[in-house]
C-alpha cells in the first residue's frame, strides 16, 4: 500500500505544479499583463486547466483511491494520509462529473471576461460585461446540472469553496444575523456620527504603500517567500510553497483603502505561508475553506487591525509618517474614524458593523440567478434597488455598484458567502484565542504577534484542508459557526465608540 500512496502522491503533486502554474498566469493576468494579452491568456488557461483536470481524473487516479480506501480503517483517522485519500477520493467523485472539454472552456470564459470587466468598471459600462457576465451564469447552471440531483442548485457552487455546506445551511446561518445587525445600525443611527474627515486627505502613495510594508513585516508577514504588487482589486495568490503573493489598491486621497486591504491580504498570506509543503505539494490546499481563510484575512484586518491597542503601538508611527495630515489628531479620534459605522457602496470599504449586509445582498442574487428568478440584464436595477433596502443608499453608478467586484468575471458564483461566514469565524476563534492567550491585548499594545500567529498555525494553518471547516472549528472552540460571538463582539465594540 505503501508503493500506491506513493503513486497517488506523485499524481497529486502533478496537479498542485499545474495548479500553481495556471495561477501564476492568473496572477499575471490581473498585474502586469497587457490588455492585448487576453485571449492569447484564455487560451493558455484553457489548456492547463484541462490538462489539469484530465491528469485528477484519470483511470489510474481513480484505481488508486479505490484500493488505498480499505487501507484507511488501519491508520489513526486523523493522520495526514488518512485524510489525504479521504478529501481526494471527495474531490475524484465530485471532478469525475464534470467534462475536460467544460473546465477548458470556463476558463476560457473567465479569463476574456476578466479582461472586460476591468474594462467595463473603469468605463461604468455594464452592457459591455453583460454577455459575459450572462454566459457565465449559463455554464454554472451546467455546472450544478452534474450535481443533479441536488437540494438546492446553489449548493454545487457552493461546495466548491464550502466543503459539505448547504444552502439551506448557510442561510439558516444568516436569517437571525441580518436582523441583528439592521437593528445595531439603526442603534447606531440614532447617535451622534464620529469624524473622519481626516482620513480623507492627500496621503502620499509611497509613503502608504511603505508604511503597510512595515505593519506587515511586523505581524510576520516573510518577503522571503513573498511579495505585494498593485492590482485593480486586491487578492492573494499561492504559487506554492515559498512563493505567496499579495496585491493592493491605493487611494490617494483615503488612507483606509490600501492599509486595510493590505493587512487583510496579509491575514490571507499568513494562512498560506504556515500550510506545510507536505500538504501544499499534493495540493490537499485546493480543499481550504474559504470561510475559514477569510476569518484569518478579518481577523487581522478587524480584530487586530482596528483595534485600540494594534493602534497604541501604531499610530505614532503613523503621525510621524503623515504628521501634516494626523499629528494633531488624538488617538480616540483616529480609532473612531476607522471604525464609523455609515453605510457604504464599496463592500471592501464597508465598516464591519455593515459589511455582511453587502455579503447578503450578492448571496441573494447569486442565488437567483442560479434559479432563473433574476436575469443579468436585470441586475443593475436589482442591485441599487436591495442597496436601498439593505443599506439605505444607491450606487451613483454601476462601477460603484454591480461592477465593482472582480468575482463574477472570474466564475466564482458562490464564493461570497465564504465573507460573511469568515467574520463570524473570526469573532468565535477570538473568543478561544483570549481565553488561551490572556495577555493578548497587552502584547498587541507592545506589538508583539508572534505568539497570537503561533497560535493560528498550530490551530489552523497546519492542517492545511485536513478537515471540513464545521469540523475544524469544532476541534477549537467546541462549536460549529455560531454568529452569537460575532454579535457580541460588534455590540461591544460599537456600544463603546458609539455610547450605545
Amino acid at each position: 500500500m505503501q508503493e500506491k500512496l506513493k503513486q497517488l502522491k506523485a499524481i497529486l503533486a502533478d496537479v498542485s505544479h499545474l495548479d500553481k502554474t495556471i495561477k501564476i498566469l492568473s496572477w499575471d493576468q490581473q498585474v502586469y499583463m497587457p490588455p492585448g494579452g487576453a485571449e492569447s491568456r484564455s487560451e493558455q488557461l484553457e489548456t492547463l486547466q484541462r490538462i489539469k483536470h484530465d491528469r485528477f481524473t484519470s483511470e489510474e487516479t481513480g484505481k488508486l483511491l479505490q484500493e488505498l480506501k480499505p487501507y484507511t480503517a488501519k491508520l489513526d483517522p486523523d493522520s495526514d494520509n488518512a485524510r489525504i485519500i479521504m478529501m481526494m477520493s471527495r474531490r475524484y467523485e465530485k471532478k469525475t462529473k464534470v467534462p475536460s472539454e467544460f473546465v477548458g472552456e470556463l476558463a476560457r470564459v473567465t479569463a476574456i471576461a476578466y479582461q472586460v470587466w476591468t474594462q467595463a468598471r473603469a468605463e461604468n459600462n455594464f452592457s459591455l460585461f453583460r454577455p459575459h457576465l450572462e454566459k457565465i451564469v449559463d455554464m454554472k447552471r451546467q455546472y450544478a446540472s452534474f450535481f443533479a440531483p441536488y437540494d438546492h442548485v446553489y449548493d454545487p457552487l457552493l461546495d466548491e469553496y464550502e466543503p459539505g455546506m448547504k444552502t439551506a445551511e448557510v442561510q439558516a446561518i444568516f436569517e437571525p444575523l441580518r436582523t441583528q445587525q439592521v437593528e445595531l445600525i439603526k442603534a447606531i443611527s440614532d447617535k451622534p456620527q464620529v469624524d473622519d474627515s481626516f482620513l480623507f486627505q492627500d496621503f502620499d502613495e509611497t509613503r502608504q504603500w511603505d508604511f503597510g510594508v512595515q505593519v506587515i513585516t511586523q505581524i510576520g508577514y516573510n518577503w522571503e517567500q513573498g511579495r505585494q504588487d498593485k492590482t485593480v482589486h486586491p487578492f492573494t495568490t499561492d504559487l506554492g510553497t515559498g512563493d505567496i503573493r499579495i496585491t493592493t489598491r491605493i487611494d490617494p486621497k483615503l488612507f483606509n483603502s490600501a492599509f486595510f486591504s493590505t493587512v487583510h491580504e496579509c491575514g490571507h498570506a499568513l494562512y498560506d505561508q504556515g500550510i506545510p509543503k507536505h500538504l501544499s505539494d499534493v495540493s490537499l490546499n485546493e480543499e481550504l475553506s474559504l470561510g475559514i481563510h477569510e476569518s484569518q484575512s478579518r481577523m487581522w484586518e478587524n480584530l487586530v487591525g482596528r483595534s485600540l491597542p494594534f493602534w497604541r503601538y501604531f499610530y505614532p508611527k503613523l503621525q510621524k509618517t503623515f504628521a501634516a495630515q494626523l499629528g494633531k489628531v488624538k488617538l480616540e479620534d483616529f480609532y473612531k474614524g476607522i471604525n464609523k459605522v455609515q453605510p457604504s457602496f464599496i463592500r471592501t470599504e464597508a465598516d464591519e458593523a455593515t459589511y455582511n449586509l453587502h455579503i447578503m445582498l450578492r448571496l441573494e442574487i447569486e442565488i437567483g440567478l442560479m434559479e432563473g428568478s433574476l436575469q443579468v440584464k436585470d441586475l443593475p436595477k436589482v442591485w441599487n434597488d436591495r442597496m436601498r433596502a439593505y443599506l439605505g443608499v444607491t450606487p451613483p453608478n454601476d462601477a460603484e455598484g454591480v461592477l465593482q467586484d472582480v468575482h463574477w468575471s472570474d466564475g466564482y458564483l458562490g464564493y461570497f458567502p465564504t465573507y460573511a461566514l469568515g467574520n463570524l469565524v473570526a469573532a468565535q476563534l477570538w473568543e478561544k484565542i483570549e481565553q488561551d492567550i490572556p495577555d493578548m491585548e497587552d502584547q498587541i499594545t507592545r506589538g508583539e504577534f508572534s505568539t497570537l500567529l503561533g497560535w493560528l498555525r498550530e490551530k489552523i494553518h497546519k492542517h492545511s484542508a485536513k478537515y471540513f471547516p464545521q469540523e475544524l472549528l469544532q476541534r477549537i472552540t467546541g462549536s460549529k459557526i455560531d454568529s452569537a460571538p460575532y454579535i457580541h463582539y460588534l455590540r461591544n465594540k460599537f456600544g463603546q465608540i458609539y455610547n450605545l
